[in-house]
């Protein structure tokens, strides 16, 4: 399974009914102790090390912020040089993880702004209210999953939903790939990106209603189509 179809599958479940997979890994203690020791001393394999252990998560973010295996790769690179260079100012009390995660959703930002103008991105408006003056959500998602029996349709459902969330606003899209395909809470994301948490909230919920309108739309069509 592609990188591409393994997104769609995450995400296709979040839009959904189902619970988000979780891929980001959980274990006690700090798994990442021996590798920031290696890198504070500026160890022969500590470079290494590196790429080996985040290498391929970072070109996984970098790639669904930039959706640009060009960008993505350049993110990388410039994203783990700074974990190098700024090794000694990463405070221990935080996840390492978590801190180089912020670093490269930083320098994926940085490459999405010098190229904005290219991209077609809904505007924040388009994403709908989050929530209503009670602090409730404003609109809760109607399970049309249900309704689906064609495998086919299932499947271009996924390709339409890769789209859609190319469409969001970058901070948005960044937010719901964090939250529902990495798995991240939303106080890790708040911590990753430096934000708020209620902006996290916000941005996670409107990029959720974005994505299930563009899917019920599309499954209202195909089911209309169905009928005539």
């Amino acid at each position: 399974m592609s990188s591409t179809e393994i997104v769609a599958d995450r995400t296709f479940q979040a839009c959904g009914v189902v619970e988000p997979l979780l891929v980001v890994s959980r274990t006690a203690g700090d798994p990442d102790g021996a590798l920031v020791a290696q890198l504070r001393r500026g160890d022969a394999g500590a470079v290494e090390a590196l790429v080996g252990a985040y290498g391929d998560r970072v070109y996984r973010l970098a790639i669904r912020i930039t959706g640009n295996a060009s960008d993505a790769e350049e993110v990388v690179q410039d994203a783990l040089w700074t974990v190098v260079r700024k090794i000694d100012t990463f405070r221990e009390a935080a996840a390492f993880g978590s801190w180089v995660y912020r670093i490269t959703a930083n320098a994926a930002y940085q490459k999405l702004r010098r190229r904005r103008s290219q991209r077609h991105e809904v505007s924040w408006d388009d994403l709908g209210p989050a929530f209503d003056d009670t602090g409730q959500p404003a609109e809760v998602a109607v399970d049309w999953s249900k309704r689906l029996t064609d495998p086919a349709l299932e499947a271009e459902l996924k390709s339409v939903l890769l789209g859609a969330i190319d469409e969001l606003p970058s901070d948005h899209r960044t937010a719901f790939l964090l939250h529902d395909v990495e798995g991240l809470s939303n106080p890790e994301i708040a911590e990753t990106l430096d934000l708020k948490l209620g902006t996290i909230k916000s941005r996670v919920h409107r990029a959720r209603l974005f994505l299930r309108r563009r899917l019920a739309d599309y499954v209202g069509v195909c089911l209309e189509g169905a009928r005539s």
